[in-house]
């Protein structure tokens, strides 16, 4: 078996470090592995920080976006197991990918996931909050698409998914009609899972699952017993730089035709109770409390602000499409700089 790590950057080097480390110090017994780095046009100290870790290989990613650059990454790769770690991801234990790697055993999965995001105590507060949400768009909360165990809910996702226990991990057989958000920050994968996908130039790597779903009527995942950090934001501004952000690129993907997933199933009921707790806030507060009676944490205090600032970014996004507007990626220009 030969691993690909491949990781998408664009101006890192606040991430970079931390995450090439943890990555060195993983226990790999009998597994070949490279990691690809695919660049975006760092103007930092991004691939003086890669090189100085030994990466493989260093590719560019001349379209920028993190999609964009999963793809060029894994062109690169060479490996038969992809894994896609962000540059602001880090494996929380050094036997991280041999956990991960392990469900491969079973010919029939497919990729596989950590079931949780962790954090630690120094991770800034707002790190901790979408850590303890489990999401990092609280809109999914209401719509029950989410993959990462939820300390309101308690469950790692809102929808029926058919699941067998297998110890350490869970084997999850996904339909059409039961299909969570899976696919990022530690996503890892088989190569032959891209055969037929449209995944060049832009790999979405929900849409690749779906894609296979429609191809075979099913996609078997495991859900590893593990976590991992992603280290999303630190300041409320930087979280809605990235609500924007993620509302400008769905846009003008959609408008595009280049998304496959469909996102115009996402249940309707939920995004309306979504509106209406956000702005009578009092169910807010309700979720906020039963987050901090099962794990403690004054990183609660975010979600209200957190709902308010979503429901604002996407209700100017709705309005732009509704009145006609032509649909532009966001600038990442001065990205992270």
């Amino acid at each position: 078996m030969k691993l690909s790590i491949v990781i998408p950057v664009l101006n890192s080097e606040k991430t970079l470090g931390e995450c090439l480390a943890a990555i060195r110090s993983q226990t790999l017994p009998r597994c070949d592995c490279e990691i690809v780095i695919a660049d975006a046009g760092s103007a930092d100290r991004t691939l003086e920080i890669a090189r100085s870790a030994g990466v493989d290989r260093i590719v560019p990613n001349p379209l920028k976006t993190g999609e964009a650059g999963k793809t060029a990454g894994i062109k690169a790769a060479t490996g038969d197991i992809i894994a896609l770690v962000d540059s602001d991801n880090i494996l929380p234990d050094s036997t991280w990918l041999e956990r991960m790697l392990a469900p491969f055993a079973d010919p029939d999965v497919l990729a596989t996931e950590p079931i949780s995001y962790t954090s630690r105590p120094h991770d800034p507060a707002l790190t901790r909050y979408f850590a303890l949400l489990g999401m990092n768009d609280p809109i999914c909360l209401f719509t029950r698409n989410y993959d990462r165990t939820c300390a309101i809910t308690g469950a790692w996702t809102g929808l029926a998914i058919p699941t067998e226990d297998k110890g350490d991990w869970l084997k999850l057989r996904l339909s059409a009609d039961a299909l969570p958000t899976i696919g990022a920050n530690g996503f890892v994968f088989r190569r032959s899972l891209l055969d037929g996908a449209n995944w060049d130039p832009y790999l979405f790597d929900i849409d690749i699952l779906y894609e296979r779903i429609l191809r075979c009527g099913h996609a078997t995942v495991a859900k590893v017993k593990t976590g991992i950090v992603h280290l999303y934001c630190a300041r409320m501004a930087d979280f809605t730089r990235k609500q924007r952000r993620r509302i400008r690129d769905f846009l003008f993907f959609a408008q595009a035709k280049r998304r496959t997933y469909p996102w115009n199933r996402q249940r309707k009921t939920g995004i309306l109770l979504f509106c209406l707790a956000t702005v009578t806030v009092l169910p807010l507060l309700v979720q906020a409390a039963i987050g901090f009676r099962r794990r403690p944490d004054r990183a609660w205090l975010y979600h209200v602000p957190a709902c308010w600032i979503t429901l604002w970014v996407y209700s100017m996004g709705a309005i732009s499409k509704m009145l006609g507007r032509r649909q532009t990626p966001a600038d990442r220009s001065q990205w992270q700089r």
